[in-house]
């Protein structure tokens, strides 16, 4: 197989582009690099077209490797034909393959091969090759009566040729595909609820005694054509069945299969031994092939959910690293809490920790006035502008002590309720460790939740992205392409915003295009050794930085008041010399680019870009990025979303009426809907059929994690602890 061919082919790119691409990635190029700065060679592919490119590139050649096996076992068997060589060798799915390979691999004891074992292989293959043969079957069977083989009856040897002829069908690639494809497309999915069974696992004896097993209910008495089921319904039955919970059965028509099969295999030919064949069939169908590709199309439907999951989880993580920070404020961080205290952390404006102490506010010490006091004291002292509060346990009585103190004591500081999801695990960690040696864990994960809201990709980069809590199923899908997704997404998004090199954590540095966690400790050492960086070019002293490395990696590295006022941007060094004979060209010094580099935009429109390109020997559509971040250097890409909403005064979920507009954030994206913190206790949902007008194919459409929206209550259910929302008047 010609691999960039076949990704050409199967992308509709251009095979210069495949072909520059794969190039790329052969000379250890990183995505990021490739998709910011080699434009003119990929004719402007984006991450998600080169990351595509990348996965296919990995599938092709696993494909290959595993066609090269397949046919080394065949013709070691002595049983590799052309013709079954060229299907193999054509074949461009792995499933493909392993159905051509089916009738070679090495088996088990089967009745098929127990079966040839008595001599029955001839009776049988006489049977397939004979349709009109006058002799009676009968009478044929009768000449492989063997005593010393165990061949007693005619009826044996019947049965036995039987056995062989069914599993010759069964293994047959084309019925296989057949059948395969009927399934997949009008099995009709039965679930009913599961009754107690002893060997019930642990998880699920809790599960039932927490009464979750409440979150399957929906199932117990449930059927859907499998063209019709969604992806989040298939990750909860495949649950739902594991735990014990449900039983789901797939059914199709069997006389429509077996139509099917005897197109297939026997092309539909008529003869002496039709109701034999008929049984044989009936037989395998049911038997071998039925049980097979009901266990493969399972497994299809699972993994394909998988892969939606692990986008929706890839997508919502995308958003919440991209949320806007909320730079130069003093942020308090309180970690909630009740026997054990509510933690609170003060940080300043570059996210340093400077003080931090437990008060006990809540149940069973009830110690308000001395928590208030405190509080009031820190606030006052430090000049905090925002109270972060995390959503944990005793969230919502937190944010009403901080209401209440903020009113009571006419406080000018706002607060927020934040998603402290994982910072227990960021607590635990070594990164915290070596951050804060001096504290104790649940101290660390408070300032985790300040510092998330003051940059949250900086903060949530330390920590590991299953554990930010934005994902559905995630514990149930294939573990490790959800960690490379992930990780994707977080190269993704700290490449997309750039990091300055001085201030950079090493657990940031990681994620930049070229380093790794060993490099990024190196330039950590180097700048607290030799002191911040005054040029990007410095970091070829960086010991393990080489100039491959240098070049993924420079671009993305900004120094903000260093000596080259170039730095500061993402022009990448190799195009300093092209964007200073720009500058040149309009009269702008490096140095004044900040105040003066908007003219560079009414230069271009007056010459063109097309001719200002030729003249610089450089490609328009490096030029063009040169151009927008000579007009906004340093810019921050998420300075342009809408900043996180901030609270004085705290609302009850009893305060709700439907028709009320609230404002709110959306806090996760799932298949049907999106969950909204409007400041209560309780999130609400926003479900897919009230997003708008007409029909939402997808959630992510319309809504992503981090939006702020003003919705409509339309329904609250105390009892239930629901809130339904709407953005559909």
């Amino acid at each position: 197989m010609n691999i960039p061919n076949q990704i050409t082919q199967e992308l509709g790119l251009r095979k210069d582009q495949v072909n520059s691409v794969l190039n790329l990635l052969a000379e250890g190029s990183t995505i990021p690099f490739i998709a910011r700065y080699r434009k003119e060679q990929t004719g402007g592919l984006d991450e998600d077209q080169l990351r595509t490119i990348e996965d296919r590139l990995t599938y092709l050649n696993m494909l290959e490797e595993r066609k090269a096996v397949v046919l080394n076992s065949i013709e070691e068997q002595g049983k590799l034909t052309d013709e079954l060589k060229s299907k193999i060798e054509n074949s461009l799915r792995l499933q493909e393959v392993e159905d051509l390979y089916l009738p070679f691999k090495p088996k088990r004891k089967t009745r098929g091969t127990v079966a040839k074992a008595k001599g029955l292989e001839p009776l049988a293959l006489h049977l397939l090759d004979n349709y009109n043969d006058t002799t009676t079957l009968e009478e044929l069977a009768s000449a492989y009566i063997n005593e010393e083989l165990g061949v007693l009856t005619v009826e044996d040897a019947i049965k036995g040729a039987s056995d062989i002829i069914a599993e010759m069908v069964s293994e047959n690639a084309e019925v296989r595909k057949t059948v395969r494809d009927y399934v997949s497309s009008e099995a009709l999915i039965k679930v009913e609820k599961s009754s107690d069974a002893p060997e019930v696992s642990e998880k699920n004896l809790k599960l039932r005694a927490k009464g979750e097993q409440d979150v399957y209910r929906t199932y117990y008495d449930f059927q859907i054509d499998i063209s019709k089921i969604k992806p989040y319904q298939i990750m909860a039955l495949d649950r739902g069945e594991r735990e014990k919970f449900l039983k789901v059965h797939f059914t199709v028509e069997p006389t429509a299969a077996h139509s099917k099969i005897n197109e297939s295999f026997f092309k539909d030919k008529k003869g002496s031994f039709d109701h034999f064949f008929e049984a044989v069939v009936e037989d395998s169908f049911k038997r071998l092939i039925f049980p097979s590709i009901d266990r493969e199309v399972r497994n299809e439907l699972v993994y394909e959910a998988g892969l939606h999951a692990i986008e929706v989880f890839a997508e919502n993580l995308h958003n919440v690293l991209l949320q806007p920070p909320l730079l130069d404020r003093v942020i308090m961080g309180l970690d909630p809490g009740f026997a054990s205290g509510t933690k609170v952390a003060i940080i300043d404006e570059t996210g340093k920790y400077i003080d931090g102490v437990t008060i006990y506010p809540h149940p069973p010490q009830n110690r308000i006035a001395e928590a208030e006091k405190v509080v009031v004291a820190l606030i006052n002292k430090y000049k905090v502008d925002v109270v972060a509060i995390g959503n944990g346990t005793a969230s919502r009585e937190t944010e009403t002590f901080v209401s209440e103190l903020i009113k009571k004591n006419s406080l000018e500081a706002k607060y927020i309720i934040v998603n402290e999801a994982g910072a227990s695990v960021y607590s635990a960690s070594e990164v915290a460790k070596k951050e804060f040696p001096d504290l104790e864990a649940s101290q660390r994960g408070n300032i985790s939740i300040a510092r998330r809201l003051l940059d949250p990709l900086s903060e949530l980069v330390k920590i590991d992205p299953k554990s930010i809590g934005v994902g559905q199923y995630q514990h149930d899908v294939d573990q490790k392409l959800l960690a490379k997704k992930l990780d994707d997404v977080v190269v993704s998004c700290v490449n997309y915003v750039g990091v300055d090199l001085n201030t950079a954590s090493s657990s940031l540095l990681t994620y930049v295009s070229g380093l790794n966690k060993r490099l990024a400790d190196s330039i950590v050492k180097h700048r607290e050794s030799k002191g911040k960086f005054k040029k990007r070019s410095e970091l070829l002293g960086v010991r393990g930085v080489g100039e491959k490395v240098y070049e993924q990696c420079a671009g993305f590295l900004k120094i903000p008041d260093g000596d080259e006022p170039l730095d500061s941007t993402f022009i990448h060094p190799e195009s300093y010399e092209t964007t200073n004979r720009l500058l040149e060209m309009v009269n702008i010094k490096p140095s004044e680019i900040k105040e003066t580099g908007g003219a560079i935009s009414f230069y271009i429109n007056k010459i063109s870009l097309k001719k200002v390109a030729s003249e610089l020997n450089v490609g328009e559509m490096t030029l063009q990025d040169i151009i927008e971040n000579i007009k906004k250097p340093g810019r921050d890409p998420r300075e342009e979303l809408p900043p996180p909403i901030l609270r004085s005064d705290i609302m009850k979920m009893e305060d709700l009426r439907p028709g009320m507009k609230v404002k709110g954030t959306v806090r996760n994206v799932v298949d049907f809907g999106a969950f909204i913190d409007i400041g209560v206790k309780q999130d609400g949902l926003l479900h897919i059929s009230k997003m708008k007008q007409g029909f939402v194919k997808n959630p992510s459409e319309v809504v992503a994690a981090g939006d702020i929206l003003e919705v409509t209550i339309t329904e609250v259910d105390l009892d239930r602890k629901r809130i339904s929302l709407s953005l559909v008047d």
